[in-house]
Formats: C-alpha cells, structure tokens, sequence
C-alpha cells in the first residue's frame, strides 16, 4: 500500500457503503468482488493491492468492450454500405453512421484515458490527484474509474476552462 495519508473525502450520496458487506473483501476473489464490496472496504485499505486489482480489472473490462463494440461499427458499416434510391431514407442512414462514428470517437477517447489509469495502477499513482496528491476517493474512482483528479481539482479545471477557455 502507498505510504500517502489516507483522508476519504465524502461519498456521493448515490454510493454509499454497506455495513453488512464489511469483511466481505477479507474472503472473496478478486472476480467475486463487486463494487459494493469495494466501497466497504475499510479506509486503511485504499488503493492496496487488492483495490488496484480490482480496478485494474474494471478498467480491462471496460475496455475490451469497447473494443469489441468497434468491430460492431465497422461490421456494421459494413453491412449498410448498400445504394439506397431515396435521398429521405439515404439520408437517415448516414445521420445513423455519422451518430455511430461520433460515439466511437468518444469511446476512442476514453480508450486512451482507460490506458492512461492502467500506466497510472502500473506506476503506484492510480486513486491519487495529478495535480495536488490528494485522495480522489473510491466512490468517484467508481463512478469514473479513468478519474486522475479529485473532485475538488476537476471542478477548478472546469471553472477555468469556462472563465478562459480551452
């Protein structure tokens, strides 16, 4: 476990733990695990090796979806390559692919963000904020397990970039 205190900030009101999970984390493996298990687990316990193998996992999970929900939309590009004669129904076909394409740039994006939190686990730095070392909190890390700031430090980038822009 990293030597860095450990002061939990407060969990979203939408996750809460679970006293009756408590020790639950003591005897189950790393595949049995959920978030809820997670999330009981006792503060002393963030970001040990347990914790960053479990998001560690999330994280895989995450992105081996998405990397098959890729081959969908190419297969599925693919498939409705087809000339249609009515400009109406040509035309909600390629609003459709360009929706399509929007989203998996999205999830292209996210992709490199998936990479970046595994180099971070990798690195001994995952759970922590970039910018001020503090604690970002299981419950935000569960909530967006690719989180590399607090809550805190997110929301002061966000109020910049609208005070100043990108």
């Amino acid at each position: 476990m990293n030597e860095r205190a450990v002061m939990t900030p407060p969990v979203p009101s939408s996750i809460q733990k679970d006293p009756t999970r408590a020790d639950n984390w003591k005897s189950l493996s790393i595949e049995q695990m959920t978030d809820q298990d997670v999330l009981a687990m006792p503060d002393s316990e963030y970001m040990s090796d347990l914790q960053l193998a479990y998001f560690r996992r999330k994280l895989s999970q995450l992105k081996a979806d998405m990397l098959a929900n890729a081959g969908e939309t190419t297969e599925h590009l693919r498939e409705d390559t087809v000339v249609v004669p009515d400009p109406a129904d040509r035309a909600t076909i390629e609003e459709e692919h360009a929706l399509e394409l929007r989203t998996r740039d999205r999830e292209r994006k996210l992709l490199k963000k998936i990479e970046q939190a595994i180099a971070r686990i990798d690195a001994g730095d995952y759970g922590y904020c970039e910018e001020t070392g503090e604690v970002i909190g299981v419950g935000r890390l569960m909530a967006r397990p690719t989180a590399s700031l607090s809550l805190e430090a997110q929301q002061r980038r966000e109020l910049k970039q609208k005070m100043f822009g990108d």
